[in-house]
């Protein structure tokens, strides 16, 4: 069965457990059909990494309540806390504010004050992988201007085309642009002109 922690907190397989690693990995690349042996030894070896990974749980709290009870007792118990200390780091355990006041406290241990540089420089590497984190380390800058308003204003949205109103009718291109009247027909007796006497 894997053990829960190997080096840097990673979980450690025996030679059994990696034979059938290996051929679990080689029936993913190159599917073909596995044989029942093998498909009994991918699932023993399933439940016993999920075993593995519960007892890796159970034991990473175990060591931070353990932690917990050797800080609440400092100084008197700096030897066990720094040494548990370091283990749960070592696990990939990131430090918190109380443990960075009690490293503090013990700075005169050389070491508490090399754990103490060493979990500050750990945050630093965090706080620097975070997004905006580079930006948070730097020192604060002048806020840009503010861009100046363009003097030539844009030209206006066209007004909206108002909606006939529903209890009036539309009226009919006869109404808005009435028939013309024809001119009067030429009389058949024009006038006569008096002769000037």
């Amino acid at each position: 069965m894997p053990t829960p922690y190997g080096s840097r907190g990673g979980m450690a397989f025996g030679a059994e457990e990696l034979r059938v690693l290996r051929r679990a990995l080689a029936l993913a690349l190159h599917p073909s059909p596995a044989s029942a042996e093998d498909v009994h030894d991918c699932l023993r070896l399933a439940e016993s990494v999920d075993e593995a990974a519960r007892e890796g749980t159970r034991l990473r709290a175990f060591l931070l309540a353990d932690l917990a009870r050797y800080r609440a007792a400092l100084p008197g118990t700096a030897r066990g806390y720094l040494a548990l200390l370091e283990e749960v780091l070592a696990a990939g355990y990131r430090p918190n504010p109380d443990d960075l006041a009690a490293l503090r406290a013990l700075r005169g241990n050389p070491a508490a004050a090399a754990l103490l540089d060493r979990c500050r420089a750990e945050s630093r590497t965090h706080l620097l992988a975070l997004p905006g984190g580079r930006a948070a380390e730097e020192p604060a800058r002048k806020p840009a201007e503010k861009p100046a308003a363009d003097p030539k204003p844009g030209p206006k949205p066209p007004a909206p085309v108002r909606s006939p109103r529903p209890d009036r009718p539309i009226p009919t291109p006869g109404e808005v642009f009435p028939p013309r009247r024809k001119p009067a027909p030429p009389s058949a007796n024009p006038p006569q002109q008096l002769a000037a006497g």
